[in-house]
C-alpha cells in the first residue's frame, strides 16, 4: 500500500514505528531491527522494540511487548478499538497474538520477504505453519492419549462449564 489521502492519518504512527526499529542500529545494541505502537483513539498506548537477546524472551517481539504494555495501560487485553503498527510485518507470533487481542488492523513498513532478504526467519515460518499436517513440520508435536489427554480435557470442561450458560460456544 502507497500512502495517499486516506492513509495520512497513518504515517506518523507508522513513522514511530520505523523509528522505534532505528533504535536496534546502536553501536551498543544486540537487538534485532523490529519496532511497534499500539493506538487507540489516535493516541499512542504503547511502544515496544524487540527485546528477544536483552530480555532472553524467545517472545519478546517488538509486537508482543507492544501489546503486552497497552494491556497493562489499558486494563485489558481485548483491543478491538487499536490499531497496532510494525515496522516490518509481523511474524506467525506476532500475527496470532494481534488476533487474541483482537486488534482488527495491522499496519506495516517491511514485508516478511524483505525480513527474509536480510536474514530473519519469518517467512520460514509462515512456510512451516502453512504445512497442512504437524508430521511435516519440523517442530515435533507430541499429541498424547490415555490418563493426560483425559486430564487436560477435563480441566477445559471444568472451565466452560464454570462460564455463564450459552456463553461458550464450539469454534470448531
Amino acid at each position: 500500500m502507497t500512502f495517499g489521502a486516506e492513509q495520512d492519518q497513518d504515517r506518523p504512527f507508522l513513522d514511530r514505528a520505523i523509528e522505534n526499529s532505528r533504535r536496534s542500529l546502536r553501536a551498543d545494541s544486540t537487538a534485532k531491527p523490529f519496532g511497534a505502537v499500539v493506538v487507540v483513539g489516535g493516541d499512542v498506548v504503547a511502544d515496544g522494540v524487540n527485546s528477544v537477546v536483552e530480555l532472553s524472551d524467545p517472545t519478546a517481539h517488538a509486537e508482543v511487548m507492544a501489546l503486552r504494555e497497552a494491556g497493562r495501560r489499558l486494563g485489558r487485553y481485548a483491543m478491538e478499538d487499536a490499531t497496532l503498527y510494525s515496522s516490518s510485518e509481523p511474524c506467525p507470533m506476532c500475527l496470532v497474538a494481534c488476533y487474541w487481542a483482537r486488534i482488527p488492523r495491522v499496519v506495516y513498513g517491511a514485508t516478511t520477504r524483505d525480513a527474509a532478504a536480510h536474514g530473519h526467519e519469518d517467512l520460514r515460518f509462515y512456510r512451516e505453519v502453512a504445512l497442512p499436517g504437524a508430521a511435516l513440520r519440523s517442530l515435533d508435536q507430541v499429541p498424547v492419549q490415555g490418563a493426560p489427554h483425559s486430564a487436560a480435557v477435563d480441566v477445559l470442561a471444568a472451565w466452560a462449564a464454570a462460564r455463564p450458560a450459552g456463553s461458550v460456544e464450539p469454534k470448531l
